[in-house]
């Protein structure tokens, strides 16, 4: 018997094994998976926010010169602590000592010319006053016929000529020469203020966090060549969600750890809210400011967790199951589940809050979420 069966012809073998294994299909296909549900049940959620970051620095200046020069000093080295006033750099100033020196022999020179004008109007003034005496005397005799009509003539002549030179000297040549005073002035005062942009002092104290120049090179104008950090204040900078922006606020105290300090806690204030979402998304910056007490420094990562509270639709946890990035739930009903696209709040371990998508009273799957196909038959508990 056992031959006979061996030797049971191909085609015959082929089709038995297609009739196994179409039954087996159908069996599975006719199977109802077990589901258990939840409702879906309006109520407050209590859960906590999530935050890490790296702390940065409250304030940070680039330092930079205001005019170009040669470096002859550098007075603090990388991770020196700067008093405001403090002088960081000192530029190479003999040109411009020259050159003052240089305008200030221009301004003497200027006021030398203003002198000499207001003599030369001083002397054009006597010279006016005493034509204009022979000029009285002459006409009176003239009236008289006492001088000829040429002497008349040549007296007039001599007060116009007289009051020419007094109204230029006084007037054109003056102003002129008083003129080249102030030029002169406003250049000793431009190169001092050279001078001054050559001594580059800190604007605030705070740490050296880097320096980008050596003594002997040369700086272009507002290049920056140090910055100064002050970090007596951090700040951690985070980003919230959306639908988590609502729930905190400026001035909320926290706590956070830092993870080279992991046993110490360091207390916090939620220093800024963002309006406007960052450019990886729907993610708004959240910063939180830290008195620094001397052991946090800049670049270390922090965390806090932010206790919140939010009411809505709220369903197990387990009910979530992901694609492609969104949230979706099964919604089990007349035994059979029909998946839906939700949008997603405030969670904690158990529970999360269902924005959209979902309504009050619906029941849904919470396990054997990622078995489950959109309108298959389920069996519900």
């Amino acid at each position: 018997m056992w031959r006979q069966i061996k030797f049971i012809p191909a085609f015959l073998l082929a089709a038995l094994l297609v009739f196994v294994f179409s039954g087996c299909a159908d069996k599975s296909a006719n199977q109802v998976m077990n589901v258990k549900t939840a409702a879906a049940v309006d109520q407050e959620l209590e859960a906590k926010i999530q935050l890490s970051g790296v702390l940065v620095p409250e304030k940070t200046v680039d330092i930079s010169s205001k005019t170009s020069g040669q470096v002859v000093s550098l007075s603090f080295e990388v991770g020196s602590a700067v008093k405001a006033g403090d002088v960081l750099m000192q530029l190479d100033t003999e040109s411009l000592k020259a050159q003052l020196l240089q305008a200030q022999a221009s301004q003497l020179s200027a006021e030398a010319a203003v002198q000499s004008v207001q003599n030369q109007a001083s002397t054009a003034k006597i010279n006016l006053d005493a034509a204009q005496k022979d000029y009285d005397r002459t006409k009176m005799l003239y009236a008289a016929g006492a001088v000829p009509l040429s002497q008349m003539d040549d007296v007039t002549d001599k007060l116009d000529l007289a009051r020419n030179q007094y109204k230029n000297a006084s007037g054109p040549a003056l102003n002129q020469a008083n003129a080249a005073v102030s030029t002169a002035a406003a250049n000793i005062k431009n190169i001092q203020v050279q001078i001054n942009y050559a001594t580059v002092k800190s604007p605030s104290g705070g740490i050296v966090a880097s320096r980008n120049a050596d003594v002997g090179e040369v700086v272009s104008a507002g290049v920056p060549v140090m910055s100064i950090v002050d970090t007596k204040v951090l700040k951690m900078k985070s980003t919230v969600t959306q639908d988590e922006l609502p729930l905190l606020s400026e001035g909320k105290e926290v706590d956070l750890t830092v993870d080279s300090y992991p046993d110490a806690e360091f207390k916090g204030v939620i220093s800024s809210l963002g309006p406007i979402a960052v450019s990886t998304g729907e993610v708004f910056p959240v910063e939180i400011s830290i008195k620094n007490n001397g052991s946090l420094k800049a670049g270390l990562s922090a965390h806090t967790s932010v206790a919140a509270r939010a009411r809505g639709i709220v369903v197990p946890v387990s009910a979530i199951a992901q694609d492609s990035g969104k949230s979706y739930v099964f919604v089990i009903k007349d035994k059979l589940a029909e998946r839906r696209f939700v949008k997603t709040g405030l969670r904690n371990d158990q529970l999360i809050i269902i924005l959209t998508g979902l309504n009050k009273g619906e029941r849904v799957a919470v396990t054997n979420v990622n078995s489950l196909t959109d309108r298959a038959a389920v069996n519900p508990s």
